[in-house]
């Protein structure tokens, strides 16, 4: 097991990394908002930076069966298993339920780089928002 808290967050995210691409098994110790631990088996699919900029693990969760998210500056310890994946990982779709089929490796890498950085709502010069 390896406690997060001795090691950098970028030696935390190097091990899930790996374990996204050799699809292992992580059991986490999670701390939630209240401040309640639990451990979770996870299949590791996905780690995202959110809106605020908190990095986030998305994984089928073993022990409710579904997707899941975690931030990854609330998990406690982590430990990576050389057993594989067995859950299904749920299809992309898009915000209206339509499913997303990414045809070639630009595709996948526009769709990719639009989720991240392309803002949700239209920039006009009025948005004063966003200014300096």
């Amino acid at each position: 097991m390896k406690l997060t808290g001795k090691q950098s967050q970028t030696k935390t995210l190097t091990d899930l990394y790996r374990a996204i691409d050799n699809a292992r098994l992580v059991t986490i110790t999670y701390v939630d908002e209240k401040g309640e631990e639990t451990v979770r088996s996870v299949e590791p699919w996905d780690i995202r930076t959110t809106k605020n900029g908190r990095i986030q693990l998305r994984a089928g969760c073993r022990l409710r069966g579904d997707a899941r998210s975690f931030y990854v500056d609330q998990i406690a310890s982590y430990t990576i298993h050389k057993m594989g994946f067995v859950l299904d990982r749920p299809e992309a779709t898009t915000p209206d339920g339509k499913g997303i089929v990414v045809r070639s490796e630009q595709q996948l890498i526009a769709r990719e780089l639009g989720r991240d950085y392309l803002p949700r709502t239209a920039v006009t010069r009025q948005t004063t928002e966003l200014a300096a």
